[in-house]
């Protein structure tokens, strides 16, 4: 099964502005738009704080949905980029709670989805107070990447299934 959907916004990071900062504050590396990402399988991707985290990680790429920022700015009456959730891939049109368990491709490259990207205290700080627990149930995928591709900005074939392409 395929369907259409885009690919909004892409980024990477350097390096982490919150893992092991529990009550020092966060860190101040920017989340960098790129056109497009290189994904390497069981590694990640390429120039990101992720890319060879640990063996098997399952948040080699992660996604988040666009129409939950929608969302989120409309009820706290903001303004922010997507970038501020510090996610590797802003989608349209695809349910990323759906894709927990099951492997899927986008732009031909195949991904194993893993967990929800559970919001933590963070997004109280960098969003609003509140946006934590807002973002609940629907903070985003974390995925292993299954294949070698690059994702690019733009529209997106959403294939389910190993065989699907």
């Amino acid at each position: 099964m395929s369907r259409e959907a885009r690919l909004l916004h892409l980024y990477r990071s350097a390096d982490h502005n919150f893992v092991g900062r529990h009550g020092r504050g966060a860190l101040a590396h920017p989340m960098i738009t790129e056109e497009r990402l290189q994904c390497l399988p069981g590694r990640g991707v390429v120039g990101d704080r992720f890319l060879d985290f640990g063996e098997n990680s399952k948040g080699q790429i992660t996604f988040f949905a666009g129409e939950v920022h929608a969302q989120l700015l409309a009820e706290f009456h903001l303004e922010r980029e997507p970038s501020v959730y510090r996610r590797n891939v802003v989608t349209e049109g695809i349910d990323l709670g759906g894709l927990i368990g099951r492997e899927f491709q986008v732009q031909g490259v195949r991904f194993e989805g893993v967990e929800e990207c559970r919001p933590c205290y963070w997004m109280d700080e960098v969003c609003a107070p509140g946006a934590e627990a807002f973002l609940r149930g629907r903070g985003g995928l974390r995925a292993r990447i299954l294949s070698d591709g690059i994702l690019r900005v733009g529209p997106a074939q959403l294939c389910l299934g190993k065989d699907e392409g």
